[in-house]
């Protein structure tokens, strides 16, 4: 079969050419101090402000007296209970800047816990308007220190790092002698690259805010709209998802290499959803990390969970024996077993649907938000979340996200069936063949 394939010209040409490519990118450190950064120190601060969100906006859409009761209990205290949320979710982005510096230490083997200090003093510093302090209100500010300061803060995480790395490198810092207790060393080590960094935020912030009255990070999300915009449409999230599908085909975690790029993108949609969810207004998001983990990897990626009930009930002893292996990763939307047991690594049968499935769930998932058939994504939460709570929670709580995921399922189904059908008809062949050898 593998002989097959490696005659195949797209495939050669995916495996000799294109994907070394992605390898190095996969590799990267910065891709990937960036993806630690949300995934590490993002989301648990995005998951508990979340829940207040929920708290305090219950779905209301839901004709049910107990939902009634829970909207007419929080109305009056509202505001208070936004405030976990509005200090979690509403500073996200200086998690990102503390985050995506501390894992670029720890990979360039410096002092993470102050580098990620340094950084986040300094996205802090840009988030200011360059005026008198004592006059600027804190609500003002937090609107950057949160989805609007995202690009900011992995920019500075970056440079910080790299600074601090120069520094240590060049011998540019203060060295304590011997017998100093190592927090003081640590203090000193970290004072030169601090100062630069912090003289160089407070400069820059200056400079913007005297020639466009606005902070660094408005500026930079300025810059950055027409391509916040482009990720948030059906061709992106399309051409997202085949990228992914084609890299597991090959063995590579697609998931891991398209985020890594895409992920501050998802997580800018996710943030402007929030805050338009605390507003009470529509939510411009469609393309977010929810989106694809929620909505779309159901199962795992490739959107196998119908695939591992037709392995559990299949004819081929082959194929049931990674069924029973795979039904309880699959509640925690985990396929590993199923992808490399199967395989549908660099199987020409079972890889046609692992790509057109999940491609024709984009495109409804899509549909159903842009005509707001479902109420788009607000909470990010654990890829392990099982399907159909994950649904309905990420979607604010309503029974639309849930009901989604299940129509979903029944179409991927639809799609593997032919080709789980072609592939068992295969396996049970071979498997006669080897039992009258016996």
């Amino acid at each position: 079969m593998n002989d097959r394939l490696s005659n195949n010209w797209f495939m050669k040409w995916m495996e000799e050419s294109l994907m070394p490519v992605l390898a190095r990118i996969a590799q990267n450190v910065y891709l990937q101090s960036i993806r630690d950064a949300f995934s590490s120190f993002a989301l648990p601060v995005i998951l508990t402000g979340a829940l207040f969100l929920i708290i305090a906006n219950p779905p209301e859409g839901i004709n049910w007296a107990p939902i009634h009761a829970w909207a007419k209990a929080v109305k009056p205290i509202a505001a208070q209970i936004m405030i976990p949320f509005q200090l979690t979710f509403g500073i996200m982005a200086m998690m990102v800047a503390f985050g995506t510096a501390y894992s670029l230490a720890t990979r360039w083997d410096l002092d993470e816990t102050m580098t990620g200090i340094i950084s986040m003093l300094a996205f802090f510093i840009t988030s200011f308007p360059a005026t008198d302090v004592t006059k600027a209100t804190f609500g003002d500010v937090l609107n950057y220190l949160g989805g609007q300061g995202l690009f900011v803060a992995i920019i500075i995480g970056i440079i910080t790092a790299i600074v601090v790395r120069l520094f240590n490198k060049s011998g540019l810092v203060i060295k304590m002698p011997e017998g100093v207790p190592p927090y003081v060393v640590r203090s000193f080590l970290a004072l030169v690259p601090m100062f630069v960094m912090i003289v160089s935020a407070w400069i820059v912030e200056w400079i913007v805010w005297a020639n466009f009255h606005i902070t660094l990070p408005q500026l930079v999300l300025d810059l950055f709209k027409p391509l916040v915009a482009a990720s948030n449409s059906y061709p992106a999230a399309l051409a997202e998802i085949i990228l992914m599908m084609l890299l597991w085909s090959l063995g590579i975690h697609g998931m891991n290499v398209v985020s890594s790029i895409a992920y501050p993108f998802w997580m800018a949609q996710l943030a402007a959803n929030a805050e338009a969810a605390a507003k009470g207004l529509p939510l411009p998001g469609i393309v977010t990390e929810p989106f694809f983990h929620v909505f779309t990897h159901l199962g795992g990626s490739g959107t196998t969970w119908p695939l591992t009930i037709m392995f559990l009930l299949s004819a081929s002893a082959q194929l049931r024996t990674i069924g029973r292996a795979e039904l309880i990763p699959a509640i925690f939307n985990i396929n590993e077993p199923l992808i490399f047991g199967a395989p549908i690594v660099l199987n020409p049968i079972l890889i046609i649907p692992f790509i057109l499935a999940p491609a024709a769930v984009v495109t409804i998932n899509y549909f159903a938000f842009a005509v707001n058939l479902v109420p788009r994504p607000l909470i990010q939460l654990p890829f392990t979340v099982p399907v159909f709570i994950s649904g309905f929670l990420s979607s604010g709580g309503h029974w639309q996200g849930a009901l989604l995921q299940l129509v979903n399922l029944i179409v991927t189904a639809i799609i593997y069936y032919p080709f789980f059908k072609m592939y068992e008809a295969q396996l049970l062949k071979n498997e006669k063949e080897v039992k009258d050898q016996e």
